[in-house]
């Protein structure tokens, strides 16, 4: 077995265990700040903390062991547009809420017969595509050219610094994550179990892309998982399989929507859904396209840039995983007044 096949065995791998880990527990970066802001005492964004928490430490430890050499990720490029990073995160936050959860619950929800997840998913992979090298692609170069800065005084040192980071970042993160809630216990169990598989994910994504897939020959991207471009890949590839490759990403997505299929089928969850109104149908619509216009120009979504990108250290994953909260806040109070 060649280094990019067993990426790709792997990939689909970890993509079966998050889809399937996804439908246990509804994990969720929008279900947990919708609970958060309407007073409900639930768990959600405690287990997604506690999954940053695993995914930052895992990580960072494969960055010290020499494993995995983050300065590859798309994550800690020196330059990035200080414009269409928060805009781009504020989109895709936004449409997050208008679509009831974000591309990788989408996917999640289409293995477990939710029709409406595919209208998203498709929108979302579309307008992806535009953003980056479709119609949209020139606006969005024009836009970045001149709003590119370099700040690499923003950039944490290796070292001790980096180190002295993670562990209080780890630190804070536990502690909110572990605090008891006024929630019943086993759901609570769940949720955190949940967050401990997602975290463990992230970690074997930047294992496998960066150590696996280290080839000096034919090196591949090191990243880890993400869910904007890669649902993208997925529609390309459905329709140019024969002049395109398989990718780590594609891999992910198909097993996500796998195996939220399988777990759904054995615990009798699985049931077809559909849209209720036109009207819901046009919010569904709208939420697939922002947030796949808004993950191109955020690089990354709720997972990519919330978990992957946070789990590097990087200062644009801040940004964007900021704007994405606003995002997704702005899109609350318009509908929950």
């Amino acid at each position: 077995m060649t280094h990019i096949e067993l990426v790709l065995w792997a990939g689909l791998t970890i993509g079966l265990l998050f889809g399937a880990c996804g439908q246990a527990t509804g994990f969720c970066l929008q279900r947990g700040l919708a609970q958060r802001w309407s007073g409900d005492n639930g768990c959600k964004l405690q287990a997604f903390s506690l999954a940053l928490a695993v995914a930052l430490l895992g990580t960072q430890g494969l960055a010290l062991a020499g494993l995995v050499d983050l300065s590859k990720s798309l994550y800690l490029m020196p330059s990035y547009s200080w414009l269409l990073l928060p805009v781009g995160g504020v989109l895709f936050g936004y449409g997050m809420g208008l679509a009831n959860g974000c591309g990788a619950r989408a996917l999640v929800l289409l293995g477990s017969g939710n029709l409406r997840s595919l209208v998203v998913l498709l929108c979302l992979g579309i307008a992806a595509y535009m953003t980056l090298t479709g119609v949209l692609g020139p606006l969005r170069m024009a836009l970045a050219t001149p709003t590119t800065i370099r700040p690499e005084w923003l950039t944490v040192p290796a070292g001790w610094p980096r180190m002295a980071l993670t562990v209080a970042a780890t630190a804070a993160l536990l502690a909110y994550a572990l605090r008891k809630p006024a929630a019943a216990p086993a759901q609570r169990a769940a949720d955190l179990a949940g967050g401990l598989v997602i975290g463990l994910l992230i970690v074997a994504g930047w294992f496998v892309t960066g150590w696996l897939g280290n080839d000096d020959f034919e090196p591949l991207p090191v990243i880890s998982l993400t869910f904007v471009a890669p649902v993208g890949d997925v529609i390309q590839y459905a329709m140019l399989a024969t002049g395109m490759s398989l990718r780590f990403g594609i891999a992910v997505v198909a097993g996500v929507v796998l195996g939220a299929l399988l777990f759904s089928v054995l615990r009798g969850r699985f049931n077809l859904q559909g849209f209720e109104t036109p009207r819901q149908m046009l919010r569904y619509i709208a939420g697939g396209a922002l947030m796949g216009a808004g993950g191109a120009l955020a690089l990354g979504c709720s997972i990519g840039q919330g978990l992957t990108g946070l789990s590097t250290l990087s200062f644009s994953s801040m940004i964007s995983a900021a704007a994405i909260v606003l995002g997704a806040r702005l899109a609350w109070m318009q509908f929950h007044r």
